[in-house]
């Protein structure tokens, strides 16, 4: 049996855990080492991908940056989430606030200290995406469609983050990044329709407090079809293998989550919406290996 001591200890780690949401930071180092093996340097030997000490610093650096970034966010949300999530909200509050300010500036001075082992650009480079993360949650995520936009791009940085390190400016790269990012768009405009009551409360501005519910619905049900355009530029200018499969199933989520956007009254819908666009994140995630899987059994070699 832990003692009561043990027991705390152990439920302020969980409460820690869940801030920084350790779930969402382990699918982000999944994908960029999946994106560096099958996208982003195919052409290199799948040990020389995965033992490759410079990727790995970049992976480190994006995890700390990112997890420090949801610490601040947590921060200014604070009590905006106690409206909108009182649940997680009270295990949040387990870690007190000067706690979570300590752990996110060694995360953030830890993270730069391992891009300095990469380069000073890399250095360069996650000083200003720990700059925009602060910025973002301190100001602009208040702001209607700008927050939304900034929030997307800081969500697909960590991928920039390594393909800058490959320098791999193929076209289907920026087919995929553009795809991604209107779904990540998407997701951050649901989120605020779920969060209207603590938005309303804490005087952001955001699309549905500014614009209303109709209208919100209405710019991410086109913002959605647009993302249909990527898809078939996807499924019919570009070799991606059996990745088809994954896009085929995102234009069936599409149209069940149109359907469910348009008929949904409260919270509890959009929060569903919102776990449909997350599991579209998430499998696409999964299905980069699709591309080719013989490819990997080919580089082992």
């Amino acid at each position: 049996m832990l003692s009561r001591k043990n027991k705390l200890i152990l439920l302020k780690l969980l409460s820690l855990f869940s801030v920084v949401r350790g779930y969402n930071i382990l699918i982000i180092v999944l994908a960029q080492y999946l994106t560096s093996i099958f996208i982003l340097a195919p052409h290199i030997k799948l040990r020389n991908v995965i033992l490759d000490p410079n990727l790995f610093v970049i992976v480190l650096a994006t995890s700390g940056v990112i997890a420090a970034g949801y610490i601040i966010n947590n921060f200014y949300d604070r009590e905006k989430d106690l409206i909108n999530r009182p649940q997680k909200t009270m295990l949040d509050r387990l870690v007190s606030q000067r706690t979570k300010l300590t752990v996110y500036f060694v995360l953030n001075f830890l993270s730069v200290v391992c891009a300095s082992y990469v380069s000073f650009r890399a250095v360069v480079f996650f000083s200003l995406y720990i700059f925009g993360i602060w910025f973002y949650s301190h100001k602009l995520k208040k702001f209607p469609i700008i927050g939304n936009i900034v929030a997307s791009l800081l969500a697909i940085t960590p991928f920039f983050a390594v393909f800058i390190y490959y320098k791999n400016f193929d076209e289907v790269i920026f087919v995929h990044a553009t795809f991604l990012f209107l779904i990540l768009v998407v997701r951050e405009m649901v989120k605020d329709l779920g969060n209207l009551r603590g938005d309303i409360a804490q005087d952001y501005k955001t699309l549905p407090v500014v614009y209303g519910e109709l209208i919100s619905k209405r710019i991410v049900s086109i913002l959605l079809l647009i993302s249909c355009f990527p898809v078939y530029l996807l499924l019919t200018r570009y070799e991606i293998g059996y990745m088809y499969l994954y896009f085929y199933i995102c234009i069936f989520l599409f149209f069940a989550f149109l359907f469910g956007l348009w008929r949904s009254k409260g919270r509890i819908h959009y929060v569903w919406l919102h776990n449909i666009l997350k599991t579209i994140i998430v499998l696409g995630t999964l299905s980069i290996i699709l591309i080719d899987i013989t490819l990997v059994l080919d580089r082992v070699m």
